[in-house]
């Protein structure tokens, strides 16, 4: 367990809860090094918000309450889903109306709490209760509702498109006028662009030559400013690129789509002034999308790269005409040789994207899985599979293989991998945190963007009548006499001339 690690204000129920919580945080975290797999994929319950920031400022009077938590860890010992590290959180109790669900709180918290020896669970009922209440615990978190401090924002699109330049100018000038105090960073490139104009801008929003800053990748990759959320303009894509950005922790991230809505871009441009008044003022709800940590080694173990993404990790075979041959391991141990044009190891989110074109299934992005997708394998029997994000896979080029492979990160990086070198992936300890919208829900927009069991339904045959017979089939009702309870009546019973046909074909007179 880090050193840093708090507990977050919402555990402090009672003194009982605050002095139990420290141990079941330490007894989850060795039985999950143990062999029990747990994630919790955000930090707060239900009436409870929490402030996200850079650490500076005192958002509602409360002090830093947690800088890190490094809480859960998977079945192999890796952390899971966890808090980021590096941002600071504000944990601020709200005004309970509901006494019942503050003593339903403290009762899951107790139940937990009292599972510290879970290393000698003496009966599987004990076993099954704690799995319980960390499920219900996690449900809780999902509700949790996140506020903005209001210090720096960075806004990414691309900087090459002119009308984005224009958008880009228009939400800049506005979050300079709304929040006086607030630093907006922007493209390096819109400096010297005459479309944005940022000499002009800064003369005609008073106090803002200081708030009107410039970002590159290198600062955001080497985190040299604490952003406190960041805003994307344009579509899936760009929010794929500001995931390459941020290596390490990330801040919230509010998607506006510029055309079609997305995956990952769920607001509209047109709305945005909307948006972020009610994400600056009431605070916003954040999917935590699991995203995969890719570690490139070569034959000796030597470490070439790593990267964070946020899609999927795809080893094809790049220019090589020949089949690719691919040993795939989990933890370390052998589950299958492939002889395909690559493999797929996809996130849920990207279950969506090239995994999907491969043949892969559709995951939701609240389920914590990994999903293998073969590309074209040369066999009858391969099909996609989907393991527990606990899992450390492993994808090598054996030493008998005729080729090299390509690993591509996202689509974008690709790294060669000649015989002998192999990839790891795990799950990331930096979620990418993307802002919910509520009136977009994913089955809505896996229904839109993919017309996901579309079909035209089928029609009863009173569209085929004429107006007088139409009218007449409205007000008959079956011979129920009003009843609506009662089976309809039919004129011709079929089953009834069925079983007379019948009966007169095995007994012929």
């Amino acid at each position: 367990m880090a050193d840093n690690t708090r507990v977050p204000r919402f555990m402090r129920r009672s003194s009982s809860t605050v002095q139990k919580v420290p141990i079941l945080h330490e007894a989850l975290t060795k039985e999950a090094q143990g062999g029990l797999s747990s994630s919790l994929s955000s930090a707060s319950s239900s009436g409870t918000s929490i402030s996200i920031g850079n650490g500076s400022g005192n958002a509602g009077g409360h002090g830093n309450v947690v800088t890190g938590m490094n809480a859960i860890t998977n079945g192999n010992g890796s952390p899971g889903y966890n808090l980021q590290k590096k941002m600071s959180y504000r944990v601020r109790d709200e005004l309970e109306s509901n006494t019942r669900d503050a003593e339903s709180d403290s009762t899951l918290f107790n139940t937990l709490s009292d599972t510290q020896g879970l290393k000698s669970v003496r009966s599987h009922m004990d076993l099954a209760k704690t799995a319980h209440s960390v499920r219900a615990l996690a449900k809780r978190l999902n509700r949790a509702t996140v506020h903005l401090n209001l210090s720096s924002v960075i806004i990414i699109t691309k900087a090459r498109d002119n009308s984005l330049v224009y958008l880009t100018k228009e939400m800049t000038e506005w979050l300079l006028l709304r929040e006086p105090s607030l630093v907006v960073y922007v493209d390096k490139n819109l400096r010297t662009s005459h479309r944005f104009d940022a000499v002009g801008l800064v003369k005609d929003i008073p106090h803002s030559a200081e708030r009107l800053r410039f970002w590159d990748k290198a600062m955001v990759r080497e985190g040299q400013v604490a952003f406190d959320f960041v805003i994307t303009l344009g579509g899936d894509g760009t929010v794929l690129h500001a995931s390459t950005l941020f290596q390490s922790a990330v801040p919230p991230i509010i998607p506006f789509s510029l055309g079609s809505l997305g995956f990952l871009t769920c607001f509209e441009f047109e709305k945005f002034r909307e948006v972020l008044t009610q994400a600056i003022t009431k605070g916003v709800k954040t999917d935590l999308r699991m995203r995969f940590t890719c570690r490139v080694h070569k034959c000796n173990g030597d470490i070439v790269c790593e990267q964070q993404v946020l899609n999927e990790l795809t080893v094809d075979r790049g220019p090589s005409p020949y089949v690719t041959m691919l040993e795939l391991y989990g933890d370390d141990s052998l589950l299958t040789v492939a002889q395909a044009d690559g493999l797929i190891i996809a996130t849920p989110t990207g279950s969506t994207a090239y995994s999907l074109s491969a043949g892969g299934s559709l995951v939701h992005p609240e389920v914590s899985c990994m999903c293998i997708t073969p590309i074209c394998p040369h066999t009858l029997s391969f099909r996609p599979i989907m393991v527990p994000d606990s899992i450390h896979l492993k994808l090598k080029v054996p030493l008998r293989s005729r080729s090299t492979a390509w690993a591509a990160f996202d689509g974008r990086t690709r790294v060669q991998l000649d015989v002998g070198d192999y990839v790891t992936v795990c799950a990331s300890r930096y979620p990418f945190p993307t802002v919910k919208n509520e009136k977009d829900q994913y089955f809505e927009s896996v229904s839109r963007v993919l017309n996901w069991n579309n079909r035209k339904e089928q029609q009863s045959f009173k569209h085929l009548l004429s107006d007088k017979n139409k009218k007449r089939c409205d007000e008959d009702d079956g011979d129920r006499n009003g009843d609506d309870s009662a089976n309809e009546a039919f004129d011709i019973d079929y089953s009834d001339s069925n079983s007379d046909s019948d009966s007169d074909s095995d007994h012929p007179s």
